[in-house]
């Protein structure tokens, strides 16, 4: 075998070599998300919060407060500010807080909202029964909505030594405007129907 004719071979074999490599690389770049997502919804990972299923059993003395930010992406026009700036409250105890969002547009809007905590450390102890994010929201022009959040910050955070000089912890929303918008032309389409009836009824009663 001449020597140029095993030196092609050779860079075949490379070639696959690299080929197979690029693709399994992509093959975890994909499967990282979901598993980035998940690790961090376990772990708490860049300030996000756990889901729980209700209200804590266990109420301690010792007091944190929560503060409450909320942003909007300039996408989206839409005014969105928490109704109560903050709230004191025990490790353990179930607290509900309002955010509210307006539609300042002239016309109906899918808006969805991620969430984080600061400090980062504090995520995987802030537990939240129920809220808003990453539900679609949909609002008619001049629509204000108020949206609820209920949770509690996880007993378990007065035994974690890191967390002993955490006094504040503060729950920012940001909203953005949703990529599918069906849903504001369905209501669009919704309420262009109702004036259709609404006119139709005001010419019969009219002849009548």
């Amino acid at each position: 075998m001449t020597e140029p004719t095993e030196r092609k071979r050779s860079n075949a074999r490379v070639g696959l070599a690299l080929g197979a490599l690029v693709l399994s690389m992509v093959g975890v770049s994909f499967a990282a998300v979901p598993l980035y997502d998940l690790f961090c919804r376990v772990t708490g990972f860049g300030g996000t919060t756990q889901i729980a299923d209700g209200a804590n059993a266990e109420i301690l003395d010792r007091k944190v407060t929560v503060r409450f930010d909320a942003s909007v992406q300039p996408d989206l026009k839409w005014s969105f500010r928490p109704v109560q700036t903050s709230v004191e409250l025990k490790i353990g105890e179930t607290k509900l807080a309002f955010y509210e969002a307006v539609n300042n547009g002239d016309e109906p809007i899918v808006g969805t909202a991620t969430f984080n905590v600061t400090p980062d450390k504090a995520g995987i102890y802030f537990d939240k029964i129920d809220c808003f994010c990453f539900t679609e929201q949909v609002l008619q022009p001049g629509q204000r909505v108020d949206m609820p959040v209920s949770f509690y910050i996880d007993p378990d955070m007065d035994k974690d030594v890191k967390m002993d000089g955490v006094t504040t912890i503060t729950l920012s929303y940001t909203f953005y405007k949703a990529q599918d918008q069906s849903g504001a032309t369905a209501a669009r389409n919704q309420a262009a129907l109702k004036e259709t009836g609404a006119g139709a009824r005001g010419a019969t009663d009219i002849k009548g």
